[in-house]
């Protein structure tokens, strides 16, 4: 009778995670903040708007790479975090460039220094310096400060230190969004 009543009580309790939208969602919340994207951030149509100089891709704007996910990293040449950080980003665009558009601005920074980094490292991963005003939303306060943005504009991760962004739990997430 013990085991009868534990089952019946088990059965109402999954029955309610999985039937109750309410219930779902929070614990959806709680165990699964990541994925809680109704609660992200979305950059508007101005906020893309920065005219950007390619340093190694030709000069283009933000508001171009607007209907795709974007890997949008603000970094230095002269941050030795975000130095720490590059070869992690090389793996991940060598792997995923065909389903997220990158864009990494190198701020604070003067091309001709860009530009010898990038040769003497080999890294191809495509490089801006913005020509005009970056919205607020976006501004980093901290370097690096990377943004993975979903076709929709809404921030999905917001990294405001250096990452391993080759790991796997970045590739299953990149999987899960171009879906």
């Amino acid at each position: 009778m013990k085991k009868l009543a534990i089952y019946v009580v088990i059965l109402v309790v999954l029955g309610a995670v999985f039937l109750v939208p309410g219930i779902r969602n929070f614990l959806k919340d709680q165990f699964f903040p990541i994925a809680t994207i109704e609660n992200a951030v979305h950059i508007s149509q101005e906020d893309y708007d920065v005219d950007l100089q390619g340093i190694n891709v030709p000069s283009t704007n933000l508001k171009n790479f607007k209907n795709k996910p974007v890997f949008l990293n603000f970094w230095g040449t002269w941050c030795p975090p975000c130095r720490k950080e590059w070869p992690s980003i090389q793996r991940l665009y060598d792997r995923r460039k065909e389903n997220v558009d990158f864009v990494l601005i190198a701020m604070k920074d003067e091309e001709d220094t860009v530009r010898k980094f990038l040769k003497e490292n080999n890294y191809t991963v495509p490089v801006y310096i913005a020509q005009s005003p970056i919205s607020e939303k976006i501004l980093p306060k901290a370097f690096p400060t990377t943004f993975l943005l979903d076709q929709n504009g809404r921030i999905l991760i917001k990294e405001d230190a250096a990452t391993d962004w080759d790991a796997e739990s970045i590739h299953q997430f990149i999987d899960n969004i171009v879906k």
